[in-house]
């Protein structure tokens, strides 16, 4: 098993440490800092890759760079925070990371921010489908 990587470590510790509705405040919280897609995307949805088991309609993209970087791009409407406010976590843990180090993250990460208590189940599998995506195009996109 590998280490986890810091910045979910920091993540899972931050949410955890909080009381549960705490930790739905600070997930509201990441919603305001999901960053706004680069122009290339904007101008072309049809690159994007919409989660279809959130409830609400959100799409992602993801880069792999030479060096073997990953870099994430994320759309959801502002009117879904959980949605975006997972979305930004996604970001804020894996934006910047080498392909190996996103393909280690435990598919339990959002398990293991201990959101269950906050938000629904159909919530929690969206979040988990946005992981799993995000890892299925980084290794076809690292192979």
């Amino acid at each position: 098993m590998t280490e986890q990587l810091a910045s979910v470590a920091a993540l899972i510790e931050d949410f955890t440490s909080l009381g549960v509705k705490d930790r739905l405040m600070l997930l509201l919280e990441f919603s305001d800092n999901l960053p706004e897609l680069p122009v290339r995307y904007a101008d072309h949805p049809d690159l994007l890759e919409r989660v279809e088991e959130c409830q609400s309609p959100i799409f992602l993209f993801v880069e792999v760079d030479e060096q073997n970087t990953v870099h994430l791009f994320f759309t959801a409407p502002a009117e879904a925070p959980t949605t975006r406010g997972f979305a930004s976590v996604l970001h804020e843990a894996l934006d910047g990371k080498k392909a190996e180090e996103v393909l280690s993250v435990s598919e339990d990460f959002p398990n293991q921010l201990a959101l269950a208590e906050a938000v629904s189940p159909l919530r929690m599998n969206g979040m988990r489908a946005m992981l799993r995506r995000i890892q299925r195009q980084v290794a076809e996109k690292s192979a």
